[in-house]
């Protein structure tokens, strides 16, 4: 006996999630996970003040971008929200009156935790690729790493992973180069020889 079809998940749906929960429509599933513990929350905001001063406000660098955190993406059915993401002002000249944005940012960033790491490493990482994001920042808090990938013929592209207090100098950000450090204020830079973090 077949089984019954699955009922899509709907903008109601997400509507309708709990407030203290981050609600998501991934591949006609409707997603939630909670609001960002700490450590991830500050690595967050540090990476955004990190790159906003050189590429929005273009101190110190060539400026030309907008910077958001947590920014509703309407991808067709997919509804998605990246810890941050970035546009260059061309391709977002104004900021849409919608509490969302449909235009695919030109950079995405998740910083992952237990309870987001599956989604943002597997069926959204494919959502940004389908809607035609070039660049992908992954940030672990927890081993104290960044993943930088680029979209290549369709496919992401690792350009490389940066770990501990190393430089960042990767697109689209290489202009102004900076510690991966700055991310993990409370944290001791990481041991190579030691095992990673629980």
């Amino acid at each position: 006996m077949a089984e019954p079809a699955t009922k899509e998940a709907t903008y109601a749906d997400l509507e309708a999630a709990p407030p203290h929960l981050v609600a998501e429509l991934v591949h006609g599933a409707l997603v939630t996970h909670p609001r960002p513990a700490p450590r991830h929350a500050v690595a967050a905001a540090r990476l955004g003040t990190t790159l906003g001063g050189p590429f929005d406000f273009g101190n110190d660098g060539p400026g030309g971008w907008i910077f958001m955190d947590e920014p509703e993406l309407h991808f067709g059915r997919d509804v998605v929200v990246p810890d941050m993401a970035g546009w260059r002002r061309e391709r977002l000249p104004s900021l849409p009156a919608t509490a969302f944005i449909e235009t695919a940012p030109d950079w995405v960033c998740e910083v992952l935790s237990p309870s987001t790491e599956y989604y943002d490493r597997g069926p959204k990482r494919r959502i940004y690729a389908e809607a035609g994001v070039s660049h992908l920042w992954l940030v672990d808090p927890r081993v104290q790493v960044l993943e930088a990938f680029q979209l290549t013929a369709g496919q992401w592209l690792l350009l490389a992973t940066v770990a501990g207090a190393d430089e960042v100098k990767l697109p689209p950000f290489e202009a102004a180069p900076f510690s991966l450090g700055l991310l993990w204020p409370f944290d001791a830079p990481i041991d190579p020889a030691a095992p990673p973090h629980s």
